[in-house]
């Protein structure tokens, strides 16, 4: 069972920052696959980035590419999501997942492990 606690959310207009983090207990073994959703008010909830706890692949939604980035620091257990150049339909919630599984995947179901998530709302 991994805990998963996400932090960083908040309040910023148009063209703004935020790094949102997810700190993982207890570390994840080296397959897993963390990644981040999204889900704004009656919508479904999408995929946004993912990272594999070990190595260096990475993926991202197109509508969030060139944007956001996704980093770990393995010594502190935490994925980041930093995230430039915000819009307002970049307003939602925002999980952290992760994946036992060795392959990233873009689909919610594919996630065994979720946190409670933070909200970001972008303001125009």
């Amino acid at each position: 069972q991994v805990q998963l606690v996400e932090s960083g959310g908040g309040l910023v207009q148009t063209g703004g920052s935020l790094r949102l983090s997810c700190a993982a207990s207890p570390r994840p073994f080296s397959s897993y696959i963390m990644g981040w959703f999204r889900q704004a008010p009656g919508k479904e909830r999408e995929f946004v980035a993912a990272i594999k706890w070990s190595g260096s692949r990475t993926a991202f939604a197109d509508s969030v590419k060139g944007r956001f980035t996704i980093s770990r620091d393995n010594a502190k257990n935490i994925v980041y999501l930093q995230m430039n150049s915000l819009k307002p339909e970049d307003t939602a919630v925002y999980y952290c997942a992760a994946d036992r599984g060795g392959t990233v995947s873009q689909e919610p179901v594919g996630y065994d492990y979720w946190g409670q998530g933070t909200q970001v709302t972008v303001s125009s």
